[in-house]
């Protein structure tokens, strides 16, 4: 295979994951979608209008489909394991969508039926891939804060009152805040901390009897260097921690101040049925889909603040980069933003597929980070410290630190009131 051919892509399940990922697969040139599948015609329809891909009637023969390369798993979350695997024994690599699985040992199988078939596996995307925190994580590396001790993330959304299908609701089906919204924290404080979590002590919370599941949640994380991590959640859509963000939402872009009061006036309108349907209609093929293939992101994906504490300093993650507070002052270090949203899923994507090297967001990495988000769940059930026994370190390619001091005004930086000339770091 050329390093330089597109990776050919087999899609299996095109719903709201895949819609928030075409924009990335339609601008970057190193993928390519031949073949999919989907149970709804109007998203094969419009599969095949838009990318001129192959339709499949099931899963088995989409596998099966000499054409395709790789296959990006974006199917509901009780039927990741089933998907992997059956990719797998196909000869597939497997891009796969968080949560990796519900349980252990379907992350496990799932790792076991990779490895015997000798095909990767990629789990993403979370927000671990957003270019603050790999920049972050550079930071770290070049040694600037010295040991890393504390860590604090927070994020407060209307997640839990958005669109949703009844199993969306139901935390036995991978419904809720911790399965869907967990694997994302939980990667990106385990990257910048080291990976190896020896404990969870959590807490959730279930406030709305309407909304059956959990809409938030808090929890310590104690890791084996000595480092520890305060992690919390709130989905119930009041406060939006996005005002702390510089206005931008999650996915780059900038918000209305009142977005989650809009969220929850819509919700109170709408039966269950009407609220799935609704959900179907945005979605990819839908009659509500908008195609968002020429919206360029002004900032860089984030997933809520994020602080990091080392001996010698701190970090602020913020969507356009990372401020450095430490003896020199304050610098901030800008993160390269890409007209392609997403791009750092294809960027791992391209170095495992086409220069063979180890994934970071490997299966035994990801299965560590929903062993974390289990444990948040046992704990809360149990009132109890959760010890964890699958942590690993970051294993794959991190890119290298590329820093340079250059001099602007500190108020290019946003980052107070003092406008004395300060430094800033940039890629």
């Amino acid at each position: 295979m050329s390093e330089t051919a597109p990776i050919r892509l087999g899609v299996l399940g095109l719903g709201r994951a895949f819609t928030l990922m075409v924009p990335t697969f339609a601008r970057d040139p190193r993928v390519r979608i031949v073949a999919g599948h989907d149970p709804r015609p109007e998203a094969m329809q419009r599969l095949h209008a838009d990318f001129g891909a192959r339709t499949h009637a099931n899963a088995q023969s989409l596998c099966a489909d000499p054409e395709v390369e790789w296959l990006y798993v974006a199917t509901p979350h009780t039927m990741h394991a089933e998907h992997v695997c059956l990719a797998a024994a196909h000869g597939k690599s497997v891009l796969l969508e968080k949560p990796m699985a519900l349980h252990l040992d379907d992350c496990t199988r799932m790792i076991e039926t990779c490895r015997a078939n000798g095909v990767s596996l990629i789990v993403g995307h979370s927000h671990s891939f957003d270019a603050p925190v790999l920049l972050a994580r550079q930071i770290i590396d070049s040694g600037a804060i010295g040991a890393v001790r504390m860590l604090q993330a927070f994020n407060y959304t209307d997640f839990l009152y958005r669109p949703r299908r009844p199993e969306e609701l139901d935390t036995a089906q991978g419904g809720g805040v911790v399965f869907s919204q967990a694997a994302h924290q939980m990667d990106i404080v385990r990257l910048l901390a080291g990976g190896r979590v020896r404990s969870v002590y959590a807490r959730t919370g279930q406030w709305d009897s309407k909304r059956p599941t959990e809409g938030a949640y808090s929890a310590l994380l104690d890791f084996e260097n000595g480092a520890f991590a305060t992690v919390s959640y709130n989905g119930y859509g009041y406060y939006d921690s996005d005002a702390l963000m510089e206005g931008m939402g999650e996915l780059g872009q900038r918000k209305s101040s009142d977005a989650h009061q809009q969220t929850r006036a819509r919700w109170r309108t709408a039966d269950e049925a009407v609220e799935s349907e609704r959900k179907a209609r945005r979605n990819y093929g839908g009659p509500d889909y908008v195609p968002a293939l020429d919206l360029a992101p002004e900032a860089s994906q984030h997933f809520g603040p994020v602080w990091v504490s080392g001996e010698r300093g701190d970090l602020r993650l913020t969507p356009r980069g990372v401020e450095i507070h430490d003896d020199q002052g304050v610098r901030f270090v800008t993160a390269p933003l890409s007209r392609v949203p997403r791009v750092e899923v294809i960027d791992e994507l391209v170095r495992v597929a086409r220069e063979g090297v180890a994934p970071l967001h490997s299966g035994e990495w990801s299965r560590a980070t929903m062993e974390v988000c289990l444990a948040v769940l046992a704990s809360a059930r149990e009132g109890r410290a959760i010890i964890l026994h699958h942590q690993v370190e970051p294993a794959g390619v991190l890119p290298s630190p590329r820093i340079r001091p250059v001099k602007i005004p500190a108020m290019c930086c946003n980052i107070g009131a003092n406008r004395s000339p300060t430094i800033a770091w940039r890629i």
